[in-house]
Protein backbone atom coordinates (compact mmCIF):
# COMPACT_ATOMS: atom_id res chain seq x y z
CA UNK A 1 0.00 0.00 0.00
CA UNK A 2 1.07 3.86 -0.75
CA UNK A 3 0.72 4.66 2.77
CA UNK A 4 3.22 2.22 3.49
CA UNK A 5 6.29 2.82 1.24
CA UNK A 6 9.03 3.39 2.99
CA UNK A 7 11.46 5.71 1.37
CA UNK A 8 14.81 4.22 1.70
CA UNK A 9 16.89 7.58 2.30
CA UNK A 10 20.42 5.17 3.01
CA UNK A 11 20.55 4.43 -0.60
CA UNK A 12 20.20 8.10 -1.69
CA UNK A 13 23.16 10.26 -2.76
CA UNK A 14 23.51 13.74 -1.43
CA UNK A 15 22.83 15.47 -4.67
CA UNK A 16 19.45 13.23 -4.73
CA UNK A 17 18.55 13.93 -0.89
CA UNK A 18 19.41 17.61 -1.29
CA UNK A 19 16.77 17.77 -4.42
CA UNK A 20 14.29 15.86 -2.05
CA UNK A 21 14.80 18.48 0.73
CA UNK A 22 14.72 21.41 -1.56
CA UNK A 23 11.26 23.80 -1.20
CA UNK A 24 9.30 24.17 -4.17
CA UNK A 25 7.29 27.32 -2.87
CA UNK A 26 8.14 30.74 -1.47
CA UNK A 27 6.29 29.82 1.21
CA UNK A 28 8.28 26.85 2.02
CA UNK A 29 11.30 28.63 2.04
CA UNK A 30 12.74 29.75 5.11
CA UNK A 31 13.99 32.73 6.01
CA UNK A 32 15.63 36.02 3.79
CA UNK A 33 12.67 37.42 4.16
CA UNK A 34 13.02 40.80 2.39
CA UNK A 35 14.34 39.11 -0.58
CA UNK A 36 11.52 36.69 -0.88
CA UNK A 37 8.95 39.48 -0.10
CA UNK A 38 10.53 41.70 -3.19
CA UNK A 39 10.36 39.02 -5.33
CA UNK A 40 6.86 37.79 -4.80
CA UNK A 41 5.87 41.62 -5.61
CA UNK A 42 7.78 40.85 -8.72
CA UNK A 43 6.60 37.78 -9.55
CA UNK A 44 2.87 39.00 -9.36
CA UNK A 45 3.29 42.49 -11.37
CA UNK A 46 5.03 40.51 -13.97
CA UNK A 47 1.85 38.13 -14.33
CA UNK A 48 -0.65 40.82 -13.78
CA UNK A 49 0.98 42.53 -17.07
CA UNK A 50 1.70 39.05 -18.72
CA UNK A 51 5.38 39.68 -18.96
CA UNK A 52 8.48 37.93 -18.64
CA UNK A 53 10.15 38.42 -15.38
CA UNK A 54 12.41 41.00 -15.49
CA UNK A 55 16.28 39.16 -14.92
CA UNK A 56 17.25 38.26 -11.62
CA UNK A 57 20.94 38.31 -9.97
CA UNK A 58 21.16 36.74 -6.58
CA UNK A 59 24.56 36.86 -4.72
CA UNK A 60 25.85 35.91 -1.53
CA UNK A 61 28.13 33.44 0.35
CA UNK A 62 27.56 29.90 -1.38
CA UNK A 63 24.63 27.40 0.54
CA UNK A 64 22.29 30.65 1.85
CA UNK A 65 19.59 29.03 -1.18
CA UNK A 66 20.74 30.85 -4.45
CA UNK A 67 19.66 28.01 -6.70
CA UNK A 68 16.89 26.90 -4.69
CA UNK A 69 15.57 30.47 -5.02
CA UNK A 70 15.56 30.17 -9.11
CA UNK A 71 13.67 27.28 -8.88
CA UNK A 72 10.86 28.76 -6.55
CA UNK A 73 11.07 31.79 -8.99
CA UNK A 74 10.41 29.22 -12.06
CA UNK A 75 7.66 27.49 -10.29
CA UNK A 76 6.06 30.83 -9.05
CA UNK A 77 5.72 31.67 -12.37
CA UNK A 78 4.34 28.55 -14.10
CA UNK A 79 7.83 28.22 -15.77
CA UNK A 80 10.08 25.86 -17.10
CA UNK A 81 13.57 25.94 -15.43
CA UNK A 82 16.50 25.11 -17.59
CA UNK A 83 20.12 25.29 -15.89
CA UNK A 84 24.06 26.08 -16.86
CA UNK A 85 27.07 27.30 -15.13
CA UNK A 86 29.58 29.28 -15.83
CA UNK A 87 32.47 28.03 -16.32
CA UNK A 88 30.90 24.86 -18.60
CA UNK A 89 29.73 28.24 -21.32
CA UNK A 90 32.81 27.96 -22.60
CA UNK A 91 32.05 28.53 -26.98
CA UNK A 92 29.33 31.28 -28.10
CA UNK A 93 28.10 27.90 -29.81
CA UNK A 94 27.28 26.30 -26.17
CA UNK A 95 25.23 29.56 -25.22
CA UNK A 96 23.72 29.76 -28.45
CA UNK A 97 22.60 26.00 -28.04
CA UNK A 98 20.90 27.00 -24.63
CA UNK A 99 19.51 30.13 -25.33
CA UNK A 100 17.80 28.62 -28.79
CA UNK A 101 16.19 25.62 -26.45
CA UNK A 102 14.07 28.15 -24.47
CA UNK A 103 10.47 28.17 -24.67
CA UNK A 104 8.48 31.58 -23.82
CA UNK A 105 8.32 32.54 -20.37
CA UNK A 106 11.41 30.04 -19.40
CA UNK A 107 13.72 30.70 -16.67
CA UNK A 108 17.34 30.12 -17.81
CA UNK A 109 19.49 29.99 -14.74
CA UNK A 110 23.06 30.34 -14.82
CA UNK A 111 24.86 29.25 -11.41
CA UNK A 112 28.88 30.69 -10.84
CA UNK A 113 27.60 33.59 -13.77
CA UNK A 114 31.01 35.39 -12.54
CA UNK A 115 33.34 32.43 -14.23
CA UNK A 116 31.69 32.96 -17.71
CA UNK A 117 34.57 34.17 -20.16
CA UNK A 118 34.06 38.05 -21.43
CA UNK A 119 33.36 37.12 -24.80
CA UNK A 120 30.37 35.15 -23.85
CA UNK A 121 28.84 37.77 -21.73
CA UNK A 122 28.78 40.17 -25.00
CA UNK A 123 26.62 37.43 -26.26
CA UNK A 124 24.44 37.58 -23.60
CA UNK A 125 24.27 40.80 -23.55
CA UNK A 126 21.77 41.69 -26.84
CA UNK A 127 19.87 38.12 -25.72
CA UNK A 128 18.72 39.79 -22.25
CA UNK A 129 18.12 43.36 -23.54
CA UNK A 130 16.31 42.12 -27.31
CA UNK A 131 15.68 38.98 -26.72
CA UNK A 132 18.44 38.62 -29.66
CA UNK A 133 21.17 36.31 -30.34
CA UNK A 134 23.98 37.86 -32.98
CA UNK A 135 26.85 35.35 -33.96
CA UNK A 136 29.58 34.53 -36.23
CA UNK A 137 29.82 31.08 -37.93
CA UNK A 138 32.13 30.31 -40.48
CA UNK A 139 36.45 30.87 -40.88
CA UNK A 140 38.12 33.33 -40.99
CA UNK A 141 37.53 35.17 -44.58
CA UNK A 142 34.50 33.29 -44.76
CA UNK A 143 32.20 34.06 -41.98
CA UNK A 144 28.72 35.56 -41.74
CA UNK A 145 26.68 37.14 -38.89
CA UNK A 146 23.72 35.33 -38.04
CA UNK A 147 20.66 37.34 -35.85
CA UNK A 148 18.61 35.00 -34.24
CA UNK A 149 14.93 35.83 -31.86
CA UNK A 150 14.57 34.57 -28.93
CA UNK A 151 11.48 34.08 -27.28
CA UNK A 152 10.78 36.30 -24.08
CA UNK A 153 12.97 34.57 -21.44
CA UNK A 154 13.85 35.57 -17.26
CA UNK A 155 17.77 34.75 -16.43
CA UNK A 156 18.59 34.21 -12.86
CA UNK A 157 22.17 34.49 -12.36
CA UNK A 158 23.81 33.24 -9.40
CA UNK A 159 27.23 34.20 -7.96
CA UNK A 160 29.77 34.49 -4.85
CA UNK A 161 31.58 37.36 -6.34
CA UNK A 162 29.42 39.61 -7.42
CA UNK A 163 32.28 41.90 -7.57
CA UNK A 164 33.59 40.15 -10.30
CA UNK A 165 30.89 40.04 -12.97
CA UNK A 166 31.59 43.84 -15.29
CA UNK A 167 29.76 46.08 -14.90
CA UNK A 168 27.79 46.04 -18.37
CA UNK A 169 26.60 42.34 -17.22
CA UNK A 170 25.59 43.27 -13.72
CA UNK A 171 23.93 46.83 -14.83
CA UNK A 172 21.90 44.84 -17.10
CA UNK A 173 20.05 42.66 -14.40
CA UNK A 174 16.98 44.64 -13.28
CA UNK A 175 16.28 42.62 -9.74
CA UNK A 176 19.68 42.45 -7.93
CA UNK A 177 19.17 40.32 -4.32
CA UNK A 178 21.74 39.80 -1.65
CA UNK A 179 21.13 37.02 0.50
CA UNK A 180 22.28 36.97 4.02
CA UNK A 181 23.77 34.28 6.35
CA UNK A 182 20.38 32.93 8.60
CA UNK A 183 19.60 33.39 12.16
CA UNK A 184 19.92 30.30 14.40
CA UNK A 185 15.85 30.95 14.85
CA UNK A 186 15.76 29.66 10.75
CA UNK A 187 18.80 27.26 10.96
CA UNK A 188 16.38 25.84 13.48
CA UNK A 189 12.77 25.52 11.49
CA UNK A 190 15.43 24.57 8.40
CA UNK A 191 16.89 21.70 10.13
CA UNK A 192 13.33 20.29 11.67
CA UNK A 193 11.88 20.54 8.25
CA UNK A 194 14.68 18.90 6.65
CA UNK A 195 13.94 15.91 9.84
CA UNK A 196 10.68 15.53 8.20
CA UNK A 197 11.37 15.26 5.20
CA UNK A 198 13.98 12.61 5.86
CA UNK A 199 11.74 10.71 8.25
CA UNK A 200 14.01 11.42 11.07
CA UNK A 201 13.17 12.08 14.54
CA UNK A 202 14.82 15.33 16.20
CA UNK A 203 14.10 16.80 19.56
CA UNK A 204 14.24 20.79 19.82
CA UNK A 205 17.64 20.68 21.90
CA UNK A 206 18.87 18.94 19.07
CA UNK A 207 17.94 21.39 16.50
CA UNK A 208 18.61 24.26 18.18
CA UNK A 209 22.81 22.58 18.80
CA UNK A 210 23.22 21.84 14.89
CA UNK A 211 21.83 25.52 14.16
CA UNK A 212 24.08 27.16 16.13
CA UNK A 213 27.13 25.20 14.65
CA UNK A 214 25.95 25.83 10.92
CA UNK A 215 27.71 28.76 10.33
CA UNK A 216 24.61 30.64 9.18
CA UNK A 217 24.34 28.26 6.55
CA UNK A 218 21.64 26.03 5.57
CA UNK A 219 24.14 23.72 2.86
CA UNK A 220 25.98 23.17 6.39
CA UNK A 221 22.88 22.22 8.65
CA UNK A 222 21.73 20.09 6.19
CA UNK A 223 24.78 18.44 5.65
CA UNK A 224 25.88 18.53 9.09
CA UNK A 225 22.21 16.85 10.43
CA UNK A 226 22.61 14.17 7.16
CA UNK A 227 25.62 13.38 9.10
CA UNK A 228 24.31 13.42 13.13
CA UNK A 229 21.44 11.42 11.61
CA UNK A 230 24.31 8.61 10.79
CA UNK A 231 25.69 8.79 14.27
CA UNK A 232 21.83 8.52 15.73
CA UNK A 233 21.94 5.42 13.38
CA UNK A 234 24.76 3.37 14.74
CA UNK A 235 25.67 4.69 17.87
CA UNK A 236 22.26 5.55 19.10
CA UNK A 237 18.28 4.62 18.57
CA UNK A 238 18.01 6.54 15.30
CA UNK A 239 16.57 9.55 17.50
CA UNK A 240 18.77 12.68 17.35
CA UNK A 241 19.26 13.51 20.87
CA UNK A 242 21.24 16.57 22.02
CA UNK A 243 23.59 13.98 23.28
CA UNK A 244 24.46 12.62 19.87
CA UNK A 245 24.11 15.85 18.28
CA UNK A 246 27.01 16.90 20.42
CA UNK A 247 29.01 13.74 20.18
CA UNK A 248 28.91 13.69 16.04
CA UNK A 249 29.59 17.18 16.00
CA UNK A 250 32.82 17.19 18.21
CA UNK A 251 33.72 14.17 16.14
CA UNK A 252 33.56 15.74 12.79
CA UNK A 253 35.79 18.64 14.72
CA UNK A 254 33.22 21.51 14.22
CA UNK A 255 32.97 23.35 17.19
CA UNK A 256 30.34 25.18 19.04
CA UNK A 257 30.73 28.34 17.34
CA UNK A 258 30.31 26.08 13.69
CA UNK A 259 34.24 26.33 13.35
CA UNK A 260 35.58 23.58 11.39
CA UNK A 261 39.66 22.52 11.04
CA UNK A 262 40.41 24.86 8.67
CA UNK A 263 38.94 27.86 10.22
CA UNK A 264 41.30 27.16 12.83
CA UNK A 265 44.20 26.41 10.52
CA UNK A 266 43.19 29.65 9.21
CA UNK A 267 43.00 31.80 12.80
CA UNK A 268 45.96 30.02 13.90
CA UNK A 269 48.19 30.35 11.28
CA UNK A 270 47.31 34.33 11.11
CA UNK A 271 47.99 34.17 15.22
CA UNK A 272 51.23 31.91 15.36
CA UNK A 273 52.70 32.13 12.51
CA UNK A 274 52.26 36.05 11.11
CA UNK A 275 51.77 37.60 14.69
CA UNK A 276 48.24 38.08 14.90
CA UNK A 277 48.51 40.01 11.44
CA UNK A 278 48.15 42.02 9.27
CA UNK A 279 49.06 39.26 6.49
CA UNK A 280 48.26 38.87 2.45
CA UNK A 281 45.41 36.90 1.52
CA UNK A 282 48.15 34.68 -0.47
CA UNK A 283 50.46 34.10 1.65
CA UNK A 284 48.15 33.21 4.16
CA UNK A 285 46.36 30.77 1.36
CA UNK A 286 49.68 29.26 0.68
CA UNK A 287 50.36 28.41 4.76
CA UNK A 288 47.38 26.61 5.21
CA UNK A 289 47.31 24.74 1.64
CA UNK A 290 43.95 26.27 0.42
CA UNK A 291 43.51 28.23 -2.89
CA UNK A 292 42.54 32.21 -2.87
CA UNK A 293 38.77 32.13 -3.80
CA UNK A 294 38.03 29.21 -1.47
CA UNK A 295 39.57 30.93 1.71
CA UNK A 296 38.22 34.22 0.24
CA UNK A 297 34.77 32.35 -0.60
CA UNK A 298 34.15 29.71 1.94
CA UNK A 299 36.05 30.27 4.94
CA UNK A 300 36.27 34.38 5.23
CA UNK A 301 32.70 35.39 4.98
CA UNK A 302 31.69 33.60 8.48
CA UNK A 303 34.85 34.73 9.71
CA UNK A 304 34.50 37.79 8.91
CA UNK A 305 30.62 37.98 10.16
CA UNK A 306 31.66 36.46 13.46
CA UNK A 307 33.77 38.99 14.11
CA UNK A 308 37.09 36.43 14.39
CA UNK A 309 39.20 38.17 11.32
CA UNK A 310 39.25 41.30 10.54
CA UNK A 311 40.17 42.70 6.40
CA UNK A 312 42.29 45.79 6.32
CA UNK A 313 44.43 47.55 3.52
CA UNK A 314 47.40 45.67 4.93
CA UNK A 315 45.77 42.30 4.86
CA UNK A 316 44.08 39.67 7.79
CA UNK A 317 44.25 40.44 11.15
CA UNK A 318 42.82 38.02 13.82
CA UNK A 319 40.72 39.79 16.34
CA UNK A 320 40.61 39.97 20.10
CA UNK A 321 37.44 37.68 19.56
CA UNK A 322 39.46 35.00 17.85
CA UNK A 323 42.10 34.99 20.32
CA UNK A 324 39.47 34.25 23.38
CA UNK A 325 37.36 31.80 20.98
CA UNK A 326 40.92 29.22 20.45
CA UNK A 327 42.01 30.00 24.03
CA UNK A 328 45.31 31.65 23.45
CA UNK A 329 46.66 34.63 25.53
CA UNK A 330 47.45 37.84 23.16
CA UNK A 331 50.48 38.69 23.94
CA UNK A 332 51.21 42.54 24.92
CA UNK A 333 53.50 44.60 22.16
Amino acid sequence: MEENVIKNYELMNDNEIDNTIRPETIEEYIGQKEVKENIQIFVKAAKMRNEPLDHVLLYGSPGLGKTTLAFIIAHELGSNIKTASGPSIEKSGDLAAILSSLEPGDVLFIDEIHRMPRYIEEILYPAMEDFSLDIIVGSEGNSRNIKIDLPPFTLVGATTRAGDLSSPLRDRFGIVSKLQFYTVEELTQIVKRTARVLNTTIDDDAAVELAKRSRGTPRIANRLLKRVRDFALVVGTGEITKEITEEALDRLKVDNMGLNDTDHQLLLAIINRFNGGPVGIEALSSSIGEEVTTVEDVYEPFLLQSGLLKRTARGRVATDKAYTALGIERSKK
